[in-house]
């Protein structure tokens, strides 16, 4: 196991403890309360439990974004178009790639967007030769290190140029 990847792990298992785990908790700390109160206050019971369900959707939004960032389902199942639109809700998202294009290449490229998509306004993946390019049209201009230099070890460049951050990635 690489250092970026030890490091990603660490990463995840850390969101997962102060987020998820935390909410989880507090739920379940809330259910307590509630139940004590269901046969002395129904009414701040009532109002109890509908805080733990928007409490419970928050956890569950949560989880489903981080699992987005492990490994998207719908990258497989849908392809590279449908798991970018999920991920960047409102961005404009064309992908055109070929079948040749290998399954490998495809997730890399949706996790280096992944890493740009806040502040996204327009996605768009293609083959040009023997190269994907990816480009990120952005209001936002996040730190580029990371994405930069997993692009530059698979032998690609990141370029940016007013608002727009362009990959390119041999096939």
């Amino acid at each position: 196991m690489t250092d970026r990847e030890l490091q990603a792990r660490k990463r995840i298992e850390r969101e997962l403890h102060d987020g998820v785990q935390q909410d989880l908790v507090a739920i379940v700390v809330k259910l307590q309360l509630a139940r004590r109160l269901a046969d002395t206050d129904p009414a701040a019971a009532a109002a109890l439990l509908d805080e733990i369900r928007s409490d419970a959707q928050a956890a569950l939004d949560a989880t489903r974004a981080l699992a987005l960032r492990i490994y998207p389902p719908l990258l497989d199942a849908a392809g590279l178009r449908a798991a970018l639109r999920t991920a960047a809700p409102g961005a404009k998202v064309e992908v055109a790639l070929g079948a040749r294009c290998p399954e490998e290449i495809t997730a890399f490229v949706y996790f280096c967007c992944l890493e740009l998509v806040p502040g996204a306004s327009a996605i768009t993946v293609r083959e040009e030769g023997d190269t994907v390019v990816f480009d990120v049209h952005s209001h936002d201009t996040p730190n580029l290190t990371q994405v930069q230099e997993r692009i530059e070890a698979l032998g690609g460049q990141l370029t940016t140029d007013r608002g727009r951050i362009s990959g390119v990635l041999p096939i």
